[in-house]
């Protein structure tokens, strides 16, 4: 553990077969731990996530800046509605009423 840096037990559903594999890579000496493993993960998820925004940024100030209404209308419209649905929720609003530990 690293000294001076606040960490939070959360609990994450995973598929068995990612579990699985997870498991064996620490099992082969090539992840130190299943928590650790997600944990780096959740590392690389996060930074390419800032990268793709800053992507999306760069190249909304080269074009003319941000959508209009009816740019997003049409963006929106190329999008299943499921995908439409991700993109509105708040963070943390999928597990209102559930597990309060995730």
């Amino acid at each position: 553990m690293v000294f001076g840096m606040a960490t939070t037990k959360i609990t994450v559903t995973l598929p068995a077969d990612q579990i699985h594999s997870i498991r064996e890579l620490v099992a082969a000496g090539k992840a130190g731990s299943v928590s650790g493993f997600v944990k780096h993960a959740v590392a690389v998820g996060l930074f390419d996530a800032a990268g793709w925004h800053a992507t999306l940024n760069d190249a909304l100030r080269e074009t003319g800046g941000p959508m209009t209404s009816d740019e997003r209308k049409w963006a929106d419209a190329l999008l299943p509605s499921s995908q439409r649905q991700e993109g509105k929720k708040g963070a943390g609003s999928r597990n209102k009423g559930r597990n309060r530990t995730a």
